[in-house]
């Protein structure tokens, strides 16, 4: 096994202490990066010379009930979703306060192994509920003054990731009368007067309609679609990938899915076509998110399927990294894979392992994946190992990886 703290088809080339993030894009030489908790909100960077990034300016948030983690740009204008911080252990706190609303926090907190500080969060939502929720449309044409100009109010927890393009915004979102995060697709004709224009769900997420979900809890819900042409490719977690008709977009439909759970334990985060085919047939890519691990159980990796029959998708290879390819793998901290590169501009893809660092995949065979290089973080300091959380890569092989933790990276590729 070759030395994987040393860099393979990476070159470092600069280093940049800020508090860790959830998102990262780069656009007209600046990178935006959306902060795993509050009070940061996003920070925008001048990459303009990526060996010398320089922090021009952070938004910050008035309080701790939401995070910003994600971000998106289109031209001069910025796309954060707000949601609610802590948001599953909070919710699971708030359960076990119902069911038993004289006991104490420190009694909650023992029965549901969450901190007290979650549990008492969660008392605290009993009496104000959360409201915060949606999505933030800014002004950003000066980096420094950021100009707020849309916000976007919806449901519960609020928003998670998202894309978006020139014309429409595709938002997951828990929404009124659904269980878990369905798609709310916005018209930005008017950037700062969205309108909704059309939702998709699976079927039994809309409890107010009559629905009933055949599961329990909120593990099958959009993560978030990316719109590739007339399609959207939906990773729902624990309900696998789903590929949706935006040819009308006032009327989503489905195209078909794919479900690998059970027995395949990690819920499905991101998928999206690539250019490569197999047997000259369609193929997509989708990354799991590595949750909790119980040993014995494959770690997240990357799905390869044939999709060229939306009706009957089908998998062609997985990849997975070995615990060995990292020696923080058994750190304590989680390894597995959590997010690619949303627009490939080769075979290669970049995906961030957690504790295993960033890897590029080489795609160019769906039926053999292939690693061709790595870059392994140093650990922020306080933190037994890197968390690798987030990648963007442009045209010319420089990569922006954020760690979720503490600190951004910024990388050329020199594999090809």
């Amino acid at each position: 096994m070759p030395n994987q703290t040393q860099p393979k088809n990476f070159k470092h080339l600069a280093r940049l202490d800020i508090p860790g993030g959830g998102q990262v894009t780069v656009g007209n030489g600046y990178a935006f990066v959306g902060h795993m908790n509050a009070p940061h909100g996003t920070s925008i960077i001048d990459v303009r010379d990526p060996r010398r990034p320089k922090l021009v300016h952070t938004i910050m948030l008035p309080d701790n009930r939401s995070h910003t983690h994600k971000v998106r740009v289109i031209g001069d204008l910025m796309f954060v979703n707000v949601e609610q911080a802590a948001r599953h252990q909070t919710r699971r706190a708030g359960a076990a306060i119902e069911a038993d609303p004289g006991a104490t926090d420190a009694e909650i907190a023992v029965r549901t192994g969450l901190s007290a500080m979650i549990v008492a969060s969660a008392r605290c939502y009993t009496s104000r509920p959360y409201d915060l929720g949606g999505c933030k449309i800014y002004d950003v044409s000066d980096k420094v003054r950021p100009r707020e100009i849309a916000y976007i109010r919806t449901h519960g927890f609020g928003a998670h990731r998202f894309d978006v393009d020139e014309r429409y915004l595709y938002l997951s979102t828990e929404m009124e009368g659904y269980i878990g995060n369905i798609l709310v697709i916005y018209d930005l004709a008017d950037p700062s007067r969205p309108k909704e224009v059309s939702r998709w769900w699976m079927p039994g997420q809309h409890v107010a309609g009559g629905e009933t979900p055949s599961w329990q809890g909120y593990g099958h819900r959009l993560h978030h679609a990316l719109r590739f042409g007339d399609r959207l490719w939906a990773a729902c977690m624990k309900a696998g990938v789903y590929m949706i008709d935006c040819s009308d977009i006032t009327r989503p439909r489905t195209l078909g899915s794919y479900n690998y759970h059970p027995p395949f334990p990690c819920p499905t985060h991101t998928v999206m076509p690539i250019r490569a085919r197999h047997n000259g047939r369609q193929v997509a890519v989708a990354v799991d998110e590595e949750h909790d691990f119980a040993p014995g159980e494959p770690h997240a990796g990357l799905w390869f399927l044939d999709v060229e029959d939306p009706a009957d998708i089908r998998p062609i290879s997985v990849f997975h990294l070995q615990e060995r390819a990292s020696p923080h793998a058994l750190s304590g901290l989680t390894f597995g894979a959590h997010q690619y590169n949303e627009t490939m501009h080769s075979d290669t893809l970049f995906v961030t392992w957690f504790s295993g660092g960033l890897r590029a995949v080489d795609t160019s065979n769906p039926a053999q994946p292939r690693e061709i290089g790595h870059f392994l973080p140093q650990p922020p300091d306080g933190y037994p190992a890197p968390m690798s959380n987030d990648v963007y890569a442009d045209a010319s092989g420089i990569v922006y990886l954020c760690d979720r933790n503490r600190g951004l990276d910024i990388l050329q590729f020199e594999g090809g």
